[in-house]
């Protein structure tokens, strides 16, 4: 089986890394060839294009970052769904909205190309130990021909249902991590407005039921101001707004989010787009005071508003 991996960035390349440990022969593109260097040898090969790539695979995976460099990779003008073999295998595990889903459903079955949107849980440690968590919507017997596959990248595998189901379960995730992030970074700002060291917050938060799991994984971040991004603040940002586009979509009310993904708006503008999600704490918190000066903010008359309701 040759297998085609498009996009290698934070959990693209850790995948595909993955999947050449177990012996897989990979084609691999990414805009950046750079990025693919790590990958190449004996079971890696770069191709020039998308379409160039998908000539030589049964099984292609796309992580991109969004529904529209998924839409260029697959349709653009060197797009790569017109050069797959009838019977062809597209696994697209990018954190897209549901209805864009069955939009490349529909575009891949027309051209006789099966699909599978398989969106991951976990951040960059999970995918290099291939600890992610696959929400799955597919066909049955699709599923079956790559488990074997995403069980090298991942430890868990949840069929949600047809086509879009997995995305509809991306979203339903990403909007519980976001929400959670800033909730806690808004209670640490208040425990520190409080006098509550930072030290005594956490001791006394972490593991309770008042807090989510994962927070504890953020604690050395937030402790040491180093927001290095295991999941990128601006993505963050992007997957709650497609869940409240799915929201609109399906006539659901997500007043909370609509709110909280403004906020990482927000600290996007005070330059924690590429910052590691749990940057909220430091615009919430305004740990960092100098933070509008030295990023060089775009706005930080709005944030210092914002920071003063």
């Amino acid at each position: 089986m040759k297998i085609g991996f498009i996009g290698l960035g934070i959990m693209g390349s850790r995948m595909a890394a993955n999947l050449e440990k177990h012996g897989y022969s990979l084609v691999l593109f990414n805009r950046t060839r750079a990025k693919a260097e790590p990958l190449l040898g004996p079971c890696g090969t770069f191709s020039n294009s998308p379409p160039e790539l998908a000539e030589q695979v049964d099984v292609l995976f796309t992580m991109l970052a969004h529904p529209d460099a998924v839409e260029q990779a697959a349709l653009g003008g060197d797009g790569f769904l017109g050069h797959l073999n009838s019977g062809a295998l597209w696994v697209d595990c990018s954190s897209v909205n549901p209805s864009f889903s069955k939009k490349m459903a529909a575009e891949a079955a027309r051209r006789g190309v099966h699909f599978v949107d398989a969106p991951v849980t976990g951040s960059a440690p999970a995918a290099a130990e291939a600890k992610l968590i696959f929400w799955v919507g597919a066909d049955p017997a699709d599923l079956e021909r790559i488990r074997s596959l995403l069980l090298c990248m991942g430890n868990k595998i949840v069929h949600a249902g047809g086509h879009g189901m997995g995305a509809s379960m991306k979203m339903v995730i990403n909007s519980l991590l976001g929400n959670a992030m800033a909730a806690f970074a808004e209670a640490m700002a208040l425990g520190k407005g409080l006098g509550i060291s930072k030290k005594t917050l956490f001791d006394s938060l972490l593991g309770t039921p008042a807090v989510a799991p994962f927070l504890a994984s953020k604690r050395e971040k937030i402790e040491s101001g180093n927001y290095e991004a295991e999941f990128p603040l601006r993505w963050v940002q992007k997957d709650m707004h497609l869940a409240t586009v799915s929201a609109y979509e399906s006539d659901v009310a997500m007043p909370q989010t609509n709110v909280t993904k403004e906020i990482y708006r927000l600290a996007m503008r005070e330059g924690h787009d590429t910052d590691d999600f749990s940057a909220i704490y430091e615009y919430l918190s305004n740990d960092s005071d100098f933070a509008a000066i030295d990023r060089k903010s775009p706005a930080p008359a709005i944030a210092q508003l914002h920071r003063g309701i």
